[in-house]
């Protein structure tokens, strides 16, 4: 990943990931020392630079909620349509997510999905 510039995260991100690793947590399924690990690598690579960080603005907000209110094939959840509204600030030609609805709200307004 070092030198590459075309990797965007936002706060929003590192939490949803750490929600699911707790999720996971929380079911025996992952120990919570790698837990904090995955959070506190994510958190060192964003405040290195080695992610793009973009940020939660007004701007992105009200990008979100034009989302909220275009007539899109998935009905989006509020934390969905900021995480579209981040990656299109942040002029992203795709999303990463394992969220079926994320995933083909992205694909609705032009952005590819990994995993494909």
């Amino acid at each position: 990943m070092e030198g590459r510039d075309d990797l965007l995260v936002s706060d929003l991100a590192v939490t949803e990931v750490v929600s699911a690793l707790a999720r996971r947590m929380r079911h025996g399924e992952v120990v919570p020392e790698i837990v904090r690990r995955i959070q506190h690598t994510i958190i060192a690579c964003l405040e290195d630079g080695v992610f793009r960080r973009v940020e939660l603005s007004r701007e992105v907000h009200r990008r979100a909620e034009h989302f909220l209110l275009t007539d899109m094939r998935t009905p989006l959840r509020g934390a969905d349509a900021l995480h579209l509204a981040l990656a299109t600030s942040g002029r992203a030609a795709s999303v990463a997510s394992f969220d079926e609805r994320l995933r083909t709200a992205a694909q609705t307004i032009g952005l590819a999905t990994y995993p494909a």
